[in-house]
């Protein structure tokens, strides 16, 4: 009883340090984008989705090492489905986010794309080093193309003044949302296996939703604060980095004899990723803008998927 005391004061703790860590993270970005010449948008895509997205790369990368599939693509599955879930769909509850086509056809159909050659490379249930090279060369493929072709006028530059205290807020800011994330999952894992959950059933909720919290934060934080972009930005460009970049170190550190496995009753959850990763692209798409109701929408799909996820993973 005592340790399931300290796991819930360690998940309220690491939440507060989410908190404040990507409310400093979210306006020193804002003021690096000013000063760099760069949109919220490509600052969303590019420094905070990696930087609020390095939870889920330390244990997804960790797992995979330790042979733990389960854990380790289940995390980035769920974490994705949670971003486009439950976040997105918080955030557009919020204040409606306006799209472009721009939007849509490069980053929407990067998402896509992503996901859908995450289906095809597990068509087999296993994820070895070669297709994981080709997934992480895709990640820096769209990262050379965003810096190449960044166009800075069509989004609207954020406010705020670059000075010396700028740098050190950010580090401190992505150190405080790592640490947070490293201990809301620990805790949570520990909390979710006493309530007799499987471990892919932990992998694609109670992690995902931990590791996904500096998502959760940092968009709630910048769309409070007026920075839609960068919240939009953040929660697609984290989505392309867990599944190109995350999955793609994972599967190409997992041993040559032991890669990434799923069992064949685990590979449903990424099809239904799929299909949400393709109904956010449609409703992107749809008006060119997302609506309150459709946040809505979001979120009622996702509460049904994961009462699903949990019920169907109980031991």
């Amino acid at each position: 009883m005592t340790e399931i005391i300290i796991d819930i004061v360690i998940v309220i703790l690491s939440i507060l340090a989410l908190w404040f860590g990507a409310d400093w993270f979210v306006e020193a970005a804002s003021k690096i984008a000013r000063r760099i010449g760069m949109s919220e948008m490509v600052i969303g895509l590019t420094i905070v989705a990696m930087g609020t997205s390095a939870p889920e790369f330390a244990v997804t990368v960790q797992a995979a090492v330790q042979q733990q599939s389960a854990i380790s693509i289940g995390n980035v599955v769920g974490s994705n489905i949670f971003n486009m879930g439950f976040i997105l769909g918080t955030v557009v509850c919020i204040t409606a986010i306006t799209t472009s086509r721009k939007i849509v056809l490069r980053d929407g159909g990067v998402l896509v794309a992503s996901t859908l050659l995450l289906i095809f490379f597990m068509r087999d249930n296993v994820l070895d080093r070669i297709e994981g090279g080709i997934m992480f060369f895709g990640l820096i493929a769209y990262l050379v193309y965003l810096f190449i072709n960044r166009e800075f006028d069509e989004d609207e530059i954020p406010e705020g003044n670059f000075d010396w205290k700028t740098l050190p807020v950010l580090l401190i800011g992505l150190t405080l949302i790592v640490l947070g994330g490293q201990y809301l999952v620990s805790s949570s894992v520990d909390l979710a296996t006493v309530a007799g959950l499987s471990p892919w059933a932990i992998g694609v909720t109670v992690v995902a939703a931990g590791t996904s919290a500096p998502e959760a934060v940092t968009s709630i934080v910048a769309v409070v604060r007026g920075h839609e972009q960068i919240s939009f930005g953040n929660l697609l460009g984290s989505n392309i980095f867990n599944v190109l970049g995350v999955l793609g170190v994972a599967g190409m550190v997992s041993q040559a004899a032991s890669p990434l496995r799923l069992q064949p009753g685990e590979s449903l959850s990424l099809i239904y990723l799929t299909i949400q990763m393709l109904i956010t692209a449609f409703l992107m798409r749809s008006g060119w803008k997302l609506s309150r109701k459709e946040g809505i929408a979001l979120l009622v799909i996702n509460g049904i998927a994961w009462v699903w996820f949990i019920l169907q993973g109980r031991v």
